[in-house]
């Protein structure tokens, strides 16, 4: 294992009052996968990870980091990890070219195998033509290929990166997703948070749902769906959402009913049903609504998703609260 945790903890002081930020989180991260941490902002997500790559210290807890002991031997976890942070760390007033080699000398390279690494990580991130311009100049995505490229430079067995595609356009975030592929591919064990349910359904090897610092379901995309067995059938009722959820509540083949707030501006409530299959269930549905005089705001029928997990394990929806 690369990671192993084991009741990791940490707790903010705030106005005077302690805030628990992660609250006993266990986790075990294997060579070479791809493992993310999902959930909304302030979850814990961004702590968790800063804690394993040795940039705040737990409050309790314990931890290993590509064989070595977090609190014992942060300098040999550094030596091993990369990371890339939200905000990046790119220099505007220097080439790519220069950064890179600088943080290949910073870790211990020689100036040649520096120079040579850096031409190397330049072509994988599709940035040799810009080598020599001015970092000031990149567009948003080029930075983030660039940030991602220094934290590749010194070639860790690990690599941390914090919201990865945040900001980024839907063109600049596919090949994002490429360059991840392609790091994997090559043997680098990547560690993300996101919260971006799609991001997290096409990226990752494993992952695990984390809620107010706490671990609520961890396994992989495909097992975690596969929990909310059956379909998903999702009403939406302006009026009478009570009436409704009792009455599909009351069939044999609903095996669960789940109630969304109405949305302040339209009065619309989502009921979700869990069903076995969507297909037969849902003219049924649509006849008991009729019998009753109810008539549906929307009606959408669909496979699991891991939104669906987040809801039943927290009984919120990722979407509404991103």
């Amino acid at each position: 294992m690369l990671i192993e945790t084991k009741g990791l903890k940490k707790t903010f002081k705030s106005r005077g009052k302690e805030v628990e930020a992660v609250r006993g989180v266990d986790l075990a991260v294997k060579e070479g996968e791809v493992f993310g941490l999902l959930g909304p902002n302030g979850a814990g997500k961004t702590t968790t990870m800063r804690m394993l790559s040795t940039l705040i210290e737990p409050t309790d807890g314990e931890a290993v980091v590509c064989g070595h002991d977090l609190a014992r031997e942060a300098g040999k976890v550094r030596r091993d990890i990369g990371y890339v942070g939200q905000a990046g760390g790119t220099w505007g007033e220097v080439t790519a070219r220069e950064e890179l080699v600088m943080q290949g000398r910073l870790y211990g390279m020689s100036k040649k195998r520096s120079q040579a690494r850096a031409i190397e990580v330049l072509e994988s991130f599709q940035l040799g033509e810009y080598a020599d311009r001015n970092v000031k100049t990149y567009s948003g995505g080029q930075k983030r290929r660039l940030d991602i490229a220094l934290g590749i430079m010194h070639e860790p067995k690990l690599l941390f990166l914090d919201e990865p595609t945040t900001g980024l356009d839907p063109q600049s975030r596919a090949h994002m997703w490429d360059e991840v592929r392609a790091l994997r591919e090559r043997g680098t064990a990547i560690f993300l948070t996101t919260h971006y349910l799609d991001e997290a359904d096409a990226l990752c090897d494993r992952l695990a749902i984390i809620d107010h610092g706490e671990i609520v379901a961890e396994g992989t995309p495909i097992a975690l769906k596969k929990e909310v067995a059956g379909d998903v059938v999702a009403v939406g009722v302006a009026d009478r959402a009570s009436e409704a959820r009792d009455l599909f509540g009351a069939k044999d083949f609903v095996r669960e009913v789940e109630a969304g707030e109405p949305d302040p501006a339209t009065g619309v409530a989502v009921l979700r049903l869990y069903v076995d299959d969507g297909a037969s269930a849902l003219p049924e549905l649509l006849r008991a609504l009729d019998g009753a005089d109810i008539s549906p705001a929307s009606i959408e029928l669909h496979r699991p998703s891991l939104d669906d997990v987040f809801l039943k394990q927290t009984g919120r929806s990722l979407r509404e609260e991103k």
